[in-house]
């Protein structure tokens, strides 16, 4: 594998740091591999998650019903028509 520019200048910063901080720079490395990998995976199983959800039946509801039920529950016979 032919090293470019960038990648030999982040191996000299990396010689560079002191060996009890490397385990902040390791989080930041993991963490960024995270990003445009891993990731992609639970992105498209979340999708899929959504779209099954999406599909399921709704049953239809009666508002008017809903809300004279809700009204009955909450304030009994009173005022209503």
């Amino acid at each position: 594998m032919i090293m470019t520019k960038l990648r030999q200048d982040a191996i000299t910063l990396l010689n560079e740091i002191p060996e009890d901080k490397l385990v902040f720079i390791i989080q930041i490395m993991e963490g960024v591999a995270g990003l445009y990998g891993q990731d992609d995976e639970r992105r498209t199983k979340a999708f899929q998650t959504l779209e099954r959800l999406r599909k399921t039946d709704v049953v239809d509801l009666d508002y008017k019903e809903e809300l004279a039920s809700y009204r009955e529950e909450k304030y009994g016979n009173a005022g209503v028509d």
